[in-house]
């Protein structure tokens, strides 16, 4: 399987930017692709950014131009750079990774234990 160790959240004013990190390890050449997640409380989990194996990105409407989702192949990790960070992007941030199987047929998430990140003054 996988396991995922996220860093690099912490406290942020408004306008600032953060460096988030996702380091894989485990079955890394079944991951299909991998993306972060975010969840505030009272709120659902949603997706923010996802990167594919071939390096296909896709970026939640409310992050497009801000953030950036990048791979590392040689060092396994995944990162979101976070650019223009506003109070609402207050949340604990999620890295995940999806492998598509076929038999048994299905997809299979791995997830990281989560990092803080708010933004506040």
């Amino acid at each position: 399987q996988v396991q995922l160790v996220e860093s690099g959240g912490g406290l942020v004013q408004p306008g600032g930017s953060l460096r988030l990190s996702c380091a894989a390890s485990g079955s890394i050449f079944s991951i299909n692709a991998m993306g972060w997640y975010r969840q505030a409380p009272g709120k659902q989990r949603e997706l923010v950014a996802t990167i594919t194996s071939g390096g296909v990105t896709n970026y939640a409407d409310s992050v497009k131009g801000r953030f950036t989702i990048s791979r590392d192949n040689t060092k396994n990790t995944v990162y979101l750079q976070m650019n223009s960070l506003k109070p609402e992007d207050t949340a604990v941030y999620y890295c995940n990774a999806r492998r598509l199987v076929a038999w048994p047929a299905g997809a299979y998430d791995s997830w990281g234990q989560g990092t803080q990140v708010t933004v506040s003054l």
